[in-house]
């Protein structure tokens, strides 16, 4: 399998369940395709940001992505 070829992996926040499809292109650079919408997400609900629209950051969310790629489940490409 390509690098190109790495399909999207579900991964799911360890803190409020909430589930996204993540690929690494590369140890900077994560593609999170969202599955729902963020009103699971405690962190995000709280947001004072009213546009949506703007990309918004989840730092639980972000640490169970860090640690399905430090546990294999999401593969990075090697340059």
């Amino acid at each position: 399998m390509t690098d190109e070829e790495i399909p999207l992996q579900p991964v799911s926040c360890r803190s409020c369940g909430t589930c996204v499809l993540v690929k690494k292109n590369s140890l900077a650079h994560t593609l999170v395709q969202w599955t729902s919408d963020t009103e699971q997400c405690v962190e995000l609900a709280q947001s004072p940001t009213a546009d949506r629209a703007t990309v918004l950051t989840c730092l639980k969310l972000s640490d169970s992505i860090e640690t399905a790629v430090r546990d294999g489940r999401i593969r990075v490409p090697q340059p």
